[in-house]
């Protein structure tokens, strides 16, 4: 298993910006793929960006594109996630999470979690 720790959430107003970050420890080498998924309050976890830990491929859901940017440092097993533009909308808990595949946007392909971060966005 490879456990993740999530960081970098907060209360910020609309338009602003937060970069969360993703760090791995364990047996990261088994996994390849690292995804950023979201749940408001009511709501299902949904996709947000993913990546793979060579920084080779992203995917990025299409409420968030062009506002959210994943980036991977392999060297230090970490994965951030930079969001600008933010929207009200965009509140929510977000969870990093691990995958031994990669491209994935389905949470069922995640199967290492972290214990999610608050985002929080004022209007």
């Amino acid at each position: 298993q490879v456990q993740l720790v999530e960081s970098g959430g907060g209360l910020v107003q609309a338009g602003g910006s937060l970069r969360l970050s993703c760090e791995a420890s364990g047996r990261t080498f088994s996994y390849y793929g690292v995804g950023w998924f979201r749940q408001a309050p009511g709501k299902e976890r949904e996709f947000v960006a993913a990546i793979s830990w060579s920084g080779g491929s992203t995917d990025y859901a299409e409420t968030v594109k062009g506002r959210f940017t994943i980036s991977a440092e392999n060297g230090k097993n970490t994965v951030s996630l930079q969001m600008n533009s933010l929207k009200p909308e965009d509140t929510a808990v977000y969870y990093c999470a691990a995958s031994p595949w990669v491209g994935k946007v389905s949470a069922v392909w995640y199967n290492s979690w972290g214990q999610g971060t608050q985002v929080t966005v004022s209007s």
